[in-house]
């Protein structure tokens, strides 16, 4: 096999024709800044620190799996101790990779770079050795360097026995740390070293990434099939490589989306995308079809609820006017728009626990598939519960949203009335007022009038509310706008710190509470629990005719 591309950079920078195969995750590991992905904060922090002499003495990188944090604690070494190609240089943060000490760092070679992994080395004998050893003066670098992957396995003991060297190590000594678990780690341990925290890659960059890695690999792969790598590898350079270099194996030269697909298990987008509309039609005999369908292609249940939890929030984030994520498709766009435009706030978040709940059941049942089943009728006669206004309506006998005449409310001059044909127009309650602005476009006015402000007063057109947290100076003249855009009337909207009903997210919670103890009261209800009473209520419906 030929030696790869150096601009991707390698673990290993001469490798003879016949050595064995080396998994990408290795062959392309950074072996500069510049080849770091996504660490751009970091990296200029590093590049001022070594440009002005202010090293620290001890680093400490976190972050989660394959982000780099070993590859950039090896660079930081490099970048301490290059002397370039002359034997002249001075500590940068573009080590030039060839000098004697770039080379040995990079094959892990050098006698003054010491690598010691703290899973397998966690005793205070392990830690006094390095003790000793600070003592001495380096070999042949500038700077001794200590690099202790997972640090956070050391026992306290061990914590303990390095603290006194890790405030006050010789001038010749560096310590570099790098943890998946930076909460486990002292915080007398952290106080004493410069924290860096790696990000999750973005996935457009893991795209470029994988994508000039197959190139350089000389592998052609489908653009989708980079995507669903990307997302698979949930920021982590090193998963993504490792599952691209398992779909290479697979697809023996070629990778497509379908291989990819079938190699992780993953649902077809386009049958979860049918899958989700026959459960929001209730549908029972086609989404158990759907489903079983899919086991029968060899597709993981907790695969498809993971999918449709996919689909449901790329909804909920277009519902609330957020920016479409950056690797959905043009199809899986529209079809977040239009489950945003078809589902309500109350639906959107009933599905999401409901799913939520359900990939927990499909993990730890005997057979998932069965789980999954259950999971989907559960979904489907969701549709049967009623709508917590209607609760309330129900139970207190008084429409939810509607106005009351709160004590101590400052009296204000009437406006004139408005003329008969916009009275009947004006919505009749705030509530209706809110899903007319809903109905209007204005997805995230509708949130901040539902969740965030109470009614202090709702004379059409007349609306005074009191905000659950600060909204801005103009947010009441936008707020006129809107309202004068969606149902054609002058609106006055004023914001006063005076008393005022819940919000209606508020009343909603309230309602849902107040059904769920009366249900909990319910003489069979109570005679079940005292049959089963590890047993919970998850979701309940009402006969109206009771």
């Amino acid at each position: 096999m030929t030696d790869e591309s150096p601009a991707l950079g390698l673990d290993l920078p001469e490798v003879a024709a016949a050595s064995p195969y080396r998994v990408l995750a290795r062959k392309y590991r950074p072996q500069s800044f510049d080849q770091l992905i996504g660490q751009d904060a970091m990296v200029r922090t590093l590049a001022n620190a070594i440009d002005r002499g202010r090293i620290a003495h001890a680093f400490l990188l976190t972050g989660v799996r394959g982000v780099g944090k070993t590859s950039t604690a090896r660079l930081i070494a490099k970048a301490l101790n290059c002397i370039g190609p002359d034997g002249q240089g001075q500590p940068t943060i573009d080590p030039c990779g060839v000098c004697e000490n770039c080379r040995a760092i990079a094959e892990g070679r050098h006698i003054d770079v010491v690598e010691m992994d703290a899973a397998s080395h966690t005793g205070v004998d392990d830690i006094r050795e390095i003790i000793d050893a600070v003592r001495y003066a380096s070999v042949s670098a500038r700077y001794k360097i200590y690099i202790i992957d997972e640090v956070h396995m050391l026992s306290k003991n061990a914590f303990n026995a390095l603290l006194k060297t890790l405030e006050e190590p010789p001038e010749h000594v560096k310590f570099l740390f790098a943890t998946t678990e930076v909460n486990k780690v002292p915080v007398t341990v952290l106080s004493r070293t410069q924290r860096f925290d790696l990000r999750r890659i973005p996935p457009e960059k893991l795209v470029a990434h994988f994508d000039a890695v197959a190139k350089a690999e000389g592998v052609d792969v489908d653009p989708d099939a980079l995507a669903m790598i990307a997302r698979a590898a949930e920021g982590s350079a090193r998963d993504g490589l490792s599952i691209l270099d398992q779909a290479i194996a697979h697809g023996a030269g070629t990778v497509t989306a379908d291989q990819v697909r079938d190699m992780l298990g993953l649902a077809d987008r386009g049958r979860i995308r049918d899958l989700l509309e026959l459960i929001l039609q209730g549908d029972v005999p086609g989404a158990l079809s759907s489903l079983d369908e899919a086991h029968d292609l060899g597709m993981d249940p907790a695969s498809i609820l993971r999918e449709l939890m996919e689909a449901l929030h790329s909804a909920t984030r277009a519902k609330a006017g957020a920016q479409a994520e950056a690797l959905l498709s043009a199809e899986q766009r529209d079809f977040a728009d239009k489950l945003a435009d078809a589902l309500s706030w109350g639906k959107i978040h009933r599905l999401w626990q409901m799913l939520l709940k359900g990939l927990g059941d499909v993990t730890i049942a005997p057979d998932p598939q069965e789980a999954a089943t259950m999971v989907v009728l559960r979904l489907i006669h969701s549709a049967d519960l009623p709508d917590p206004a209607s609760l309330i309506e129900r139970i207190t006998g008084t429409k939810a949203g509607a106005p009351t005449a709160p004590s101590g409310a400052a009296a204000a001059k009437p406006d004139p009335a408005p003329s008969a044909a916009a009275a009947t127009a004006l919505p009749a309650d705030f509530r209706a007022l809110v899903e007319r602005v809903e109905e209007h476009g204005k997805h995230q006015l509708a949130v901040q009038l539902h969740d965030q402000v109470g009614v202090v007063r709702y004379a059409p057109p007349e609306l005074v509310v009191k905000p659950r947290r600060p909204l801005g100076a103009d947010w009441p003249r936008d707020v006129a706008a809107v309202l004068k855009e969606a149902t054609g009337a002058a609106w006055t909207v004023t914001v006063a710190d005076e008393a005022a009903e819940p919000s209606l997210l508020e009343q909603e919670k309230m309602a849902e509470e107040q059904v769920r103890a009366s249900v909990l009261q319910d003489t069979a209800v109570r005679s079940a629990f005292d049959a089963f009473p590890d047993a919970e209520l998850e979701s309940f419906s009402l006969n109206k005719g009771a």
